[in-house]
């Protein structure tokens, strides 16, 4: 696999298949085996979900809800999804670990950075649920966010469409796609690939973020096999699956290693 850590990406949206709303249960049982085909084969995987698929925090003002109010609302949402998720990762008998950003004691695990990585090296995929556990920031800032703490090699956008255009491939037919681009043409080109914030994250920790179509089987495990699908946004490097990492002989952390004590 190209990958040893990945964090996917999952809109709320995604998870209502053809229905209008809530979550349609043959598109949440592909998404789990298509997780439990990589996990099987040794690579690390986080997962970020939204919940637009039940409520959509900016959807307050409309209301006339305050926008702090909404946005908790829709991290609750996103602790749903998760759950149906983890629900349907143990169905196929995937060990999971759901990690949240508000406290909810009951229904799973409080997100700590260290106990996140340490179930990722025994194998379990972690679930990271209510976004930061702050209003004002968006899903694709907690994918982002937890992405860079966790030190994952790349974030996988997984969307209806299969990669990034030149213009809305559903509206405009001459629409092209990109294989690669980077983060400053991104830019440039004022392309939609991730809210400000998360992008910015991904850019200034070099994280590259790959866009691909999710909705078509087996397409996660063909692009963590090598296959060149979707479209890779990083400085402007190749589709090798390396970045730089830390020397832990010059490291100053390094004494401090040996000392850390496990987690379970």
């Amino acid at each position: 696999m190209k990958y040893n850590r990945i964090l996917l990406k999952l809109s709320g949206e995604s998870l209502m298949g053809q229905q209008q709303y809530g979550i349609d249960a043959e598109r949440l049982m592909q998404y789990a085996s298509e997780i439990k085909s990589v996990a099987a084969s040794g690579v690390q995987v986080a997962v970020v979900i939204g919940g637009g698929n039940i409520y959509r925090g900016v959807e307050s003002v409309a209301f006339g809800l305050d926008r702090v109010q909404g946005d908790y609302m829709g991290m609750l949402a996103t602790v749903i999804n998760s759950m149906a998720l983890q629900s349907a990762l143990e169905k196929l008998e995937v060990s999971t670990r759901l990690l949240s950003g508000l406290t909810i004691q009951r229904v799973c695990e409080p997100y700590i950075r260290r106990r996140a990585v340490r179930h990722l090296e025994k194998g379990r995929v972690v679930i990271f649920g209510a976004g930061i556990g702050s209003p004002y920031f968006t899903t694709d800032s907690a994918a982002s966010l937890r992405a860079i703490e966790i030190e994952a090699d790349v974030v996988l956008k997984g969307t209806r469409v299969d990669g990034i255009y030149t213009a809305d491939p559903e509206k405009d037919p001459t629409a092209t796609r990109y294989t690669e681009i980077t983060f400053d043409e991104v830019l440039n080109k004022n392309l939609n690939v991730m809210d400000m914030t998360a992008f910015t994250l991904c850019k200034e920790n070099n994280l590259p973020i790959i866009v691909f179509d999710m909705n078509t089987p087996g397409n996660l495990e063909r692009l963590l096999n090598g296959e060149a699908m979707g479209t890779l946004v990083s400085d402007g490097g190749s589709r090798d699956g390396h970045k730089p990492t830390l020397d832990p002989i010059n490291s100053l952390l390094q004494p401090l290693v040996g000392k850390l004590p496990e987690q379970a």
